[in-house]
């Protein structure tokens, strides 16, 4: 071996180890759970990830598949449900289906294939079930639900917050003003 290629040698095996740490997550991981665990008056589980329109339709399914964004989104059902709901009453939440803001759009050349451009046209979408009950077990309120934002990108504050899965935390939000709120006030 000549002393040209032992740092290509070395930067390839160091690269070989390193690649499990970088890859991450894969939210379509058949040994991930679909619910989350804990004591909670709202429990959330989901379909299976790989079926989600934000992998299937993504341009890069790789990219798409990375992250814990799936169980995320979740917890963000979780956390702001529990505020709404008054003492005894639950909230049975199945997430069917998840669209991100935004899409990879591989054409744009190698550089740009695992960016996720946002674009008024890709909007945020979920798809879910809820079952409402209150202390008493009496369902109060249920169905599916398709939450859209077409108007994502022109709310306010939105460009200013960093966080990648703001305009999905703002669906579940929008969704538990509109449907939540209303169906507790009237018990």
């Amino acid at each position: 071996m000549n002393r040209r290629s032992l740092p290509l040698l070395l930067a390839a095996a160091l690269s070989a180890l390193a690649m499990p740490a970088l890859a991450g997550n894969d939210v379509t991981d058949p040994e991930l759970p679909h619910s989350l665990t804990g004591d909670s008056p709202v429990a959330v589980q989901w379909t299976d990830p790989e079926a989600f329109s934000d992998i299937r339709l993504s341009g890069n399914r790789w990219e798409a598949r990375r992250g814990d964004w799936v169980e995320q989104i979740a917890r963000y059902v979780r956390q702001r449900a529990e505020r709404e709901l008054p003492a005894g009453s639950t909230l049975d939440v199945t997430i069917r289906d998840i669209r991100r803001a935004g899409m990879y759009e591989p054409w744009n050349g190698p550089r740009m294939d695992h960016v996720r451009i946002i674009k008024d046209h890709y909007p945020p979408r979920i798809d879910l079930d809820f079952v409402l009950r209150d202390a008493n077990g009496t369902v109060i309120a249920e169905g599916p639900r398709e939450l859209r934002d077409m108007g994502f990108l022109s709310r306010a504050g939105s460009a200013m917050n960093s966080d990648a899965l703001r305009y999905e935390k703002q669906l579940v939000d929008d969704w538990l003003r509109r449907d939540l709120r209303p169906a507790i006030a009237q018990r």
